[in-house]
This record gives structure tokens, sequence and C-alpha cells, in this order.
């Protein structure tokens, strides 16, 4: 997989073998958390975050576990989005990694805005970071 650009399920796949591989109490906690994978984000988050297509490669959006109240009224379900465009545009670019390394990576990073990780806690899980 790593000289033929992956399609939108095997970046999916992936992701999910990530979470699968996250310490048990993440792994369990990530489970209510929806993962979709697109080409690329959205005009309206684009235009929100004042960003241009290939910049963005992830995005979590949600409520973060750290933030939550019993009192939150539910506007959908957590999702962690992984664009694939992007995605590939910065393998093709770093040219060290494989893309099973960098979908973990971003995968990590936007799941760690959802638990409200730790610098800590994502060098435990995500190797980029030690």
């Amino acid at each position: 997989m790593d000289h033929i650009a992956p399609s939108l399920d095997e970046i999916e796949e992936l992701a999910r073998e990530t979470v699968a591989n996250f310490p048990l109490p993440f792994r369990e906690r990530a489970q209510a958390v929806a993962l979709c994978v697109a080409e690329f984000a959205s005009d309206e988050i684009l235009e929100e975050m004042e960003i241009e297509p290939f910049e963005l490669t992830g995005l979590y959006d949600g409520i973060p576990l750290t933030e939550k109240s019993n009192w939150d009224v539910p506007r959908g379900p957590d999702t962690v989005w992984l664009f694939r465009r992007p995605i590939l545009d910065e393998w093709a670019e770093r040219g060290n990694v494989t893309i099973a390394e960098l979908v973990s990576h971003v995968t990590i990073h936007e799941f760690a805005h959802h638990f409200g990780w730790s610098d800590d806690d994502i060098a435990s899980i995500d190797q980029w970071w030690h």
C-alpha cells in the first residue's frame, strides 16, 4: 500500500486499526466517536478555519471529554474526520514515512482533541512524539 495511493476505505481501515491499538481505557471511549474519511474538508469548515484545502489532514468535531457536562445537549456524535487528499499530499512531500504511520499519527492527533490528552499521553501511543 505504500506505493499506491490508498482509497477512502483503506485510509479508514488504517485509522480503525490505530484506534483498536489504543490503551484499553481510551479504546473503549473511542468507540463512541464516529470516524469518517472524506477527500477534503467541506468548504464551510475551510472558510471557518480560514485555511486552504490541503492544509487540513484531520479534524475533531465535538466537545472534548474534559469539557463535557451532563447538561450538554448533544448536537450529534463526536466525530474524527480524516481528509484523504491532504494526507496523501503530506505523505508524498515527506517521503520518509509510510502511509500507515501518517494515518496513525493524524488519527491519534484528532483523538487527542477528543480526550484532552497531554503530550505525555500522546507520546505513550504515538511514536512520532518521542
